[in-house]
């Protein structure tokens, strides 16, 4: 089984996200250009960020770049445009603006390299993948910036594709366990009751952050933000409170003030958007999980496959078998692909 035939017929619009910079994303991406063009797969491609630069313009490695064939759309800036050298045909200047300039649609005409600088909110993202399958994308490839896996949200993409590799840790368990930990959250369970899902809907919507007691009553707290918050939330959570909703993050100082701060956490469920907007380690999770803590989604997140990249730019790596086969054995019910090795998969341990 390929990449693409995961994808292909099923989803429109897929999000590859990374768990650190130089963790394979846009060597997922290439993969997946690829595949699609020996397929016959019309796509298109954006960007949360830039990419495709010969240099990364934090850390000075190198990158590799996107090459994007004949028939390609993409949705980049107006300077990143200029960066490539793939001849691309305009066919529409957005109104969406970047530090880079307006977002433009192009169709490319003859296949070379080609920069993306796509837009910086998952709204704007959202709807310069919807013009890209207007104008005739089969599937619309969205690659996720560092730290930016918010265009994993079910309110972006129908699903998305974790990148992780060497890069995350020196060590093959920890890379192993963050990634695992990254589609729990991910997966988390979503609230399913009409009657609560509306009034969640309504209180995201609104930014924010609300309790809800047994009885469907809401009480609004005069805060835009979880961060330093969790001394004021616990204060605020009596018997009947049975939901906390945030409407942004989630982060571990927030739940351990809240968890000190009240008894009576262990009645109380915690509802976000998405798991894109729980930012809680491991270890932590863990830990917090054990005290009490009960955390639901409005949506969950579609993983569909995971990527790995067994080589870090520090100079380290990990044996190719051994990392693949422990990922694959950890995330069972997900295909694991190394895409720096051909990117195939089968269902049997690669030996």
């Amino acid at each position: 089984m390929l990449l693409i035939d995961i994808i292909q017929n099923n989803y429109k619009i897929i999000s590859i996200v990374g768990m650190g910079k130089n963790a394979g994303k846009t060597v997922t991406l290439n993969h997946l250009i690829e595949e699609a063009a020996i397929n016959g797969i019309t796509i298109g491609i954006t960007s949360t960020g830039r990419d495709g630069e010969g240099i990364d313009l934090v850390t000075g490695t190198e990158k590799p770049s996107i090459y994007a064939f004949e028939g390609t759309y993409i949705a980049t800036s107006e300077k990143a445009l200029k960066l490539g050298d793939a001849k691309i045909e305009i066919i529409k200047v957005t109104d969406y603006r970047t530090p880079m300039g307006k977002i433009v649609i192009g169709k490319v005409r003859d296949a070379g390299y080609v920069q993306i600088a796509g837009p910086q909110t998952t709204k704007e993202i959202k709807a310069i993948s919807n013009i890209l399958i207007d104008f005739g994308a089969e599937v619309v490839f969205i690659d996720g910036a560092i730290n930016r896996l918010s265009s994993a949200a079910p309110s972006v993409s129908q699903g998305c594709i974790l990148a992780t590799g060497a890069v995350v840790s020196r060590d093959m368990n920890k890379v192993i366990r963050d990634t695992l930990h990254a589609v729990e959250l991910f997966k988390l369970p979503e609230v399913k009751e009409d009657t609560l899902r509306i009034l969640i809907k309504d209180i995201i919507q609104k930014e924010n952050i609300s309790l809800i007691d047994e009885n469907y009553n809401v009480k609004t707290l005069d805060i835009k933000t979880s961060l330093n918050s969790g001394k004021i939330i616990s204060q605020h959570i009596t018997k009947s409170t049975r939901y906390v909703i945030f409407p942004g993050s989630l982060v571990k100082n927030t739940i351990e003030d809240i968890v000190k701060g009240s008894r009576l956490i262990k009645n109380v469920t915690f509802v976000v958007r998405d798991g894109t907007k729980i930012f809680v380690g491991p270890v932590d999770w863990l830990r917090l999980c054990r005290q009490g803590l009960k955390v639901k989604a409005l949506n969950s997140v579609s993983t569909l496959a995971v990527t790995i990249n067994p080589y870090s730019p520090q100079g380290y790596y990990f044996d190719q078998r051994e990392f693949l086969n422990s990922m694959k054995k950890h995330l069972k019910d997900i295909p694991v692909f190394d895409v720096v090795h051909g990117g195939e998969y089968k269902d049997e341990i690669y030996r």
